[in-house]
C-alpha cells in the first residue's frame, strides 16, 4: 500500500522559516504532479503550491515570493520551503501526489503536518 509521509511542521514565530518534506512509502513506479495544500480551522482546503513532473510550478497568490516548492526526482520527495511566515499561514499542510504504482495511477494525500505561526 502506498502512503505519503510528511515531516517538517512545527511552531515558529512570525518571519520564521520551515521546510516541509513529503515522500511516498511503499513500492511505486513513478510520480506525476506533486503539491502542497493547507487547511486552516473553519476554512476549506486550498492549494498552496504544485509542481509537475516537468518541474513547472504554480503558487497561491498569498504565498508567492515567500514559499518555494521543489522536488528530488531520485528520492521521489517534494519539499516546501516556507519563509517569512505570517500568522495567517497557520494551518495543517497536506501533501498530494499522483502516484503510479501496481495499484494504478491514483491520487494520494498525506496525513497532514501542523504549521503554527505564533509570537
Amino acid at each position: 500500500q502506498v502512503q505519503l509521509v510528511e515531516s517538517g511542521g512545527g511552531l515558529v514565530q512570525p518571519g520564521g522559516s520551515l521546510r516541509l518534506s513529503c515522500a511516498p512509502s511503499g513500492s511505486i513506479f513513478s510520480i506525476n504532479a506533486m503539491g502542497w495544500y493547507r487547511q486552516a480551522p473553519g476554512q476549506q482546503r486550498e492549494l498552496v503550491a504544485r509542481i509537475t513532473i516537468g518541474g513547472s510550478t504554480n503558487y497561491a497568490d498569498s504565498v508567492k515570493g515567500r514559499f518555494t516548492i521543489s522536488r528530488d526526482y531520485a528520492k521521489n520527495t517534494v519539499y516546501l520551503q516556507v519563509n517569512s511566515l505570517k500568522l495567517e499561514d497557520t494551518a495543517v499542510y497536506y501533501c498530494n501526489a499522483d502516484v503510479l504504482s501496481r495499484y494504478g495511477l491514483l491520487d494520494y494525500w498525506g496525513q497532514g503536518t501542523q504549521v503554527t505561526v505564533s509570537s
